[in-house]
């Protein structure tokens, strides 16, 4: 695959939990073909996943009108028409390479799975090595075994902001008291009930975390799932009397089945811990970079657990699992049965948030603006700087730099300067940790500032609690990263041009936005 500007389709996967599983190798390979059309075949209920995607240029959808063989035939019809010069198949099953052999797409890559090889130009053999490890290494290691390689692994789901703040605004009048921890709880799975703690564990954890966190709480779920989510509330409604009446009714919400996948993925990203089994919506909340509390029972934490270490996995090492069946063969369900209320309420206790932070732009916020810093020779702090972040150091505040290189893409900067230079800075102004993106803007990436992935891996690593940290910066696209992850956003500038800004607050100096926020907190 040499050529940087063809057509492209990729075959993605029928499931929410796998679709999740497939965004970097769909993101690896937008980056190896920037120039290319590049479309994604799936079925309309993962649709939704992808709408704000930067990745691919269109969706096509296999929809109902495409069942059967007429209908297969019809499907590749409307495919040979974009004149594709490429499939990629994520998906293992024979009808992808049927499609899009029928469709005359002229190179065919997928696995050798299903007896499809004859229907592909590369038909890639399953190492067995690749099935011990994450379900993401499976998709990535398709794309490698034909050249493209995956710079980056964290499957990521893009929100818009209108998206973000129809969440908190639905939040915001449910709950009066926005100072709470918020926790979503999962307590359905599509595969089988083996794969589900029992109802009544949930509701005694919902209870707990009324009662000993005084925390807020959001029951979520598909339409297969209300039945389970009513059985915990019966539940609750049978020990009321270990929980305050109005308690129960200000802090917990019911959304099973109330919402689409968009308004789904915009509630769960509002979380401060999402607690689940193994099902689709886990994998959500680990790409929107919500720490995760996975119950694991008949599955295999280690494939399909929630990707990345920041999340916690609950599970008990049975001699029978994990077995990957729908129901307990044994009819115990021990692997399940046998996690407890309170081990997964410490767990909870040990990833809620409970630090504040002020996030700190670097050049035109710490030091002067040099225009892509290259020298030690050049970097100047500003006057102040050291005295206003001991203040807000001594207020209980962690210090992190958030900051766009593009630099380093341009060819300009060079990555170990920028390490090196982050590093001083951190020990010189005592910062707790520094977070940088080296992505042309061209790139579209998450991390990129207003994008709010530097500030989400600081929320996970550094138990962070976004609803009560501040980002300052000398750029619009500093206080928009604020709006996109529920920070306040301080802008640092006396030009007039900034009077339409979204930001909170505007400042003169660091020094001037320090003492802003030491008033707020005094007020509160």
């Amino acid at each position: 695959m040499t050529n940087n500007s063809q057509r492209i389709l990729i075959r993605g996967v029928n499931w929410i939990g796998d679709a999740v599983l497939t965004i970097p190798a769909i993101r690896a390979v937008r980056t190896a073909f920037p120039n290319s059309h590049i479309t994604l075949l799936v079925k309309p209920w993962v649709a939704g996943l992808f709408h704000e995607s930067r990745d691919m240029d269109e969706i096509l959808l296999y929809n109902n009108s495409h069942k059967g063989i007429r209908g297969r035939f019809k499907l590749a019809g409307e495919i040979r028409k974009k004149k594709f010069d490429t499939a990629i198949l994520l998906q293992n099953a024979f009808d992808a390479a049927f499609i899009t052999w029928l469709a005359g797409i002229p190179r065919r890559i997928g696995y050798k799975t299903d007896g499809r090889s004859l229907l592909l130009t590369e038909a890639v053999p399953i190492d067995h090595d690749i099935m011990e490890q994450h379900q993401v290494y499976y998709y990535l290691n398709l794309l490698g075994a034909v050249g493209i390689k995956a710079s980056e692994t964290d499957p990521y789901i893009r929100l818009s902001g209108s998206e973000r703040t129809w969440a908190r605004n639905l939040l915001s009048s449910r709950f009066p008291d926005q100072s709470r921890p918020l926790i979503g709880i999962n307590p359905g799975a599509a595969y089988g009930s083996a794969k589900r703690w029992p109802p009544q564990r949930f509701a005694d954890l919902t209870v707990k975390i009324l009662n000993e966190l005084n925390g807020r709480i959001v029951i979520f779920g598909g339409q297969s799932d209300v039945g389970v989510a009513n059985e915990i509330l019966a539940e609750i409604n049978r020990t009321a009397k270990k929980i305050n009446t109005e308690t129960y009714r200000s802090h917990l919400l019911m959304m099973a089945g109330k919402t689409g996948l968009r308004e789904l993925a915009s509630l769960i990203a509002e979380c401060d811990v999402f607690l689940t089994n193994d099902t689709g919506p886990m994998h959500m909340a680990s790409a929107l970079q919500v720490p995760v509390i996975a119950i694991f029972g008949s599955t295999s934490p280690v494939r399909t657990g929630p990707f990345g270490i920041l999340h916690s996995v609950v599970s008990r090492n049975m001699p029978c699992s994990p077995c990957m069946k729908r129901e307990c063969p044994e009819k115990h369900l021990r692997c399940m049965t046998g996690i407890n209320v309170d081990e997964v309420f410490t767990a909870l206790q040990e990833m809620l948030p409970k630090n504040k932070a002020v996030f700190l732009d670097k050049d035109g916020t710490l030091i002067e603006d040099k225009n892509y810093l290259k020298s030690f020779d050049d970097l100047v702090i500003f006057h102040g700087v050291k005295s206003s972040l001991k203040k807000l150091k001594k207020s209980g505040f962690k210090l992190i730099c958030v900051t766009n290189q593009s630099g380093i893409a341009r060819g300009i900067v060079d990555r170990d300067f920028v390490i090196d230079s982050n590093a001083f800075l951190q020990k010189e102004l005592s910062l707790d940790a520094s977070y940088y993106c080296p992505h042309h803007p061209d790139e579209t990436c998450p991390c990129r500032k207003p994008e709010p992935m530097m500030l989400l891996k600081a929320r996970s690593e550094h138990r962070i609690n976004l609803k009560s940290s501040y980002v300052i910066g000398d750029k619009e696209s500093d206080v928009m990263l604020a709006k996109n992850t529920g920070a306040r956003g301080i802008l640092i500038s006396s030009a007039p041009l900034f009077a339409d800004s979204c930001a909170d607050f505007i400042a003169n100096d660091l020094h001037d936005a320090v003492n802003w926020i030491l008033e707020r907190e005094q007020a509160r």
